[in-house]
């Protein structure tokens, strides 16, 4: 008999062998679908119901869980819609494609290797040409690549330093800028969305000081202290001072993060820490990071307040 080359032919006849396992695929729980594909949970749910797309699988205790390529199969069927196709022919349409293998490409060749360097360039060179929906495909490539914490501290936390450092150098506009963090924050939201929700005794608040807009480093450090185990109450911008020190009063946090990215100057700065730390009851762990506060350092000190430095131990935060 004429021995055939195809192995798995063999492989199929022998009872011995068995194929070989396949990498489990990750998979994101709707709130992060969501995100990552523009479609909302309601309008996921809704499609799942009356079209049968997409299929998530579930999880023991019964809740639904998405594949990246259904991510890229919501897209698709959004991108269908916004182009004048009615939902249930945008439905059929995109199944097909994706039976028919790929013209909804997997977030990530499974061939190639976490690359943040490449990543990172990447969304720089689509912010200078303001195109917000290839930053939007890279950074979800990103998470779907990578775990959460890794994603933050070697693609999103140094990309947002690095868009911020071209901003003050010039050779990025205001607009360019906006375009990249808007992306940023919304992905560490996702992430957000999915981490942990503790419920222990370790107790962050962290707020923005009441003039700060910017909260992509906060969310950053929310992401970091909830899997670390921290029960974390997230206020965002512009915390007004009188209202942080009756929550922090109330709630007795084990610690408050306070973020200050735009410098106003040595006198400003230091009238507003003052105003939070004469706030805040006594004994409460104090903590303010962003290059204001680093700028700022021997302010922060005098008033009692520890300053957090890039590449410091987070754990330094709780201990």
């Amino acid at each position: 008999m004429r021995r055939t080359s195809r192995p798995w032919i063999r492989g199929a006849r022998d009872s011995n062998r068995k194929p070989p396992a396949r990498m489990a695929e990750r998979t994101y729980r709707i709130h992060t679908a969501a995100e990552l594909s523009g479609v909302s949970a309601e309008l996921i749910r809704a499609w799942e119901r009356r079209y049968g797309v997409p299929r998530p699988q579930r999880t023991p205790a019964g809740y639904r869980v998405y594949t990246g390529q259904d991510v890229a199969l919501l897209r698709r069927m959004k991108q269908l819609t916004a182009e004048g196709m009615s939902i249930r022919e945008a439905a059929a349409w995109a199944s097909r494609e994706a039976a028919q293998g790929p013209e909804v490409p997997p977030l990530l060749d499974p061939g190639e290797g976490p690359r943040p360097e490449a990543w990172r360039q990447a969304v720089l060179a689509a912010a200078e040409r303001y195109d917000q929906v290839a930053v939007s495909q890279v950074l979800d490539e990103v998470l779907a690549a990578l775990p959460p914490l890794k994603a933050f501290d070697e693609v999103l936390a140094p990309l947002q330093r690095a868009v911020g450092d071209r901003w003050h150098a010039g050779t990025l506009t205001v607009a360019q800028e906006h375009l990249v963090s808007q992306v940023v924050r919304a992905r560490l939201v996702s992430l957000l969305h999915a981490a942990p929700q503790n419920a222990g005794h370790r107790h962050a608040v962290l707020g923005c000081f009441p003039d700060e807009e910017h909260e992509v480093g906060l969310l950053g450090t929310a992401l970091r202290l909830r899997h670390a185990g921290l029960r974390v109450s997230l206020l965002g911008p512009r915390v007004p001072v009188k209202e942080l020190g009756l929550m922090v009063a109330q709630l007795r946090p084990h610690l408050v993060g306070l973020s200050a990215v735009a410098d106003p100057g040595a006198a400003a700065f230091e009238q507003t820490l003052g105003a939070l730390m004469a706030a805040l009851p006594p004994g409460v762990s104090v903590w303010v990071g962003g290059p204001a506060a680093l700028r700022h350092a021997s302010l922060c000190e005098r008033h009692g307040a520890r300053v957090f430095r890039p590449g410091d131990d987070w754990a330094a935060l709780w201990t």
